[in-house]
Formats: structure tokens, sequence, C-alpha cells
């Protein structure tokens, strides 16, 4: 079989890109749609969870785990990059009955 060519990040680069709201809000649309699946209340409470799956190493965790981890990691960036640059603000939400 011949082998392909793809487009890949050279190793080392960091990228600079624009997000807004919407991106955002798709990506915590996603984050939460696996963390509901993936959650189970028998692993404790959803803070533990989270902690557990963030702080393990990446290659010990299942696939949807991963998924999970690296959709944390970019969020969390987001909103890093946000408040650095004053666009995060707190607002009252009131909990999913799901």
């Amino acid at each position: 079989m011949e082998s392909l060519q793809v487009q890949e990040i050279k190793d080392g680069a960091i990228i600079d890109i624009k997000v807004n709201k919407t991106f955002y809000m798709m990506c915590k649309a996603s984050l939460y749609t696996l963390f509901k699946e993936t959650y189970d209340i028998k692993n404790g409470n959803p803070e533990t969870f989270i902690k557990n799956i963030v702080s393990n190493p990446y290659e010990k965790l299942d696939e949807k785990e991963r998924i999970f981890h690296t959709f944390t990691l970019l969020i969390a960036e987001i909103e890093a990059q946000a408040k650095s640059q004053g666009f995060l603000q707190e607002k009252e939400v009131k909990p999913n009955e799901d």
C-alpha cells in the first residue's frame, strides 16, 4: 500500500488562533455531552471524576476519557486567554434538570 501525504503541525509549534463565543459554546456543549456519556455516579461526585481524568496520564485513559481530557484542556485555555484579555464574565445559571 502506498503512503499518503497529510498535513500536520510541526513539532514544538505553538499556534495562535482566534476563538469566538459560538465556537467556545460548541466545545462546551461537546464536553457536556461526553460528560453525560462517560460519568457514572459510582465514580464519585462529578468534580472528583473530572479531576481523576485530567490528573491521570493520557496514555492510561480510554478513548472517551482522552477526548474528555482534550476538550477540558481546550476550554480551560480558551477561558484563561479570555480572562487575560478581559473577555471573561460571570453570569448566574440555573442547574440543568436532565
